[in-house]
């Protein structure tokens, strides 16, 4: 089943009656259950330039709630800046 994702106040819908809030920052698990995606293939998007890249937090590698809703919310356009194949 697909997660719904309410862009206003930043929670996604998980199934049956259950609702939790988004951190402020994501893991590439959360970003996955955003486009109903495995953790690889999140990581090729971002590889690849077509969705917002992570920040690097340590060993850790999160991306920003705000960046990711904002980039579903316009259709998830390409986020490379020029050139391409």
């Amino acid at each position: 089943m697909q997660n719904q994702v309410n862009a206003a106040d930043g929670r996604t819908a998980g199934g049956i009656g259950q609702a939790r809030e988004l951190p402020a920052m994501l893991s590439v698990d959360d970003v996955g259950a955003l486009l109903a995606c495995s953790a690889r293939h999140v990581y090729r998007l971002a590889d690849m330039g077509r969705m917002p890249g992570p920040v690097k937090l340590g060993a850790l590698v999160r991306w920003s709630r705000t960046a990711i809703l904002d980039w579903i919310a316009q259709g998830c356009p390409n986020c490379r800046n020029g050139g391409g194949r």
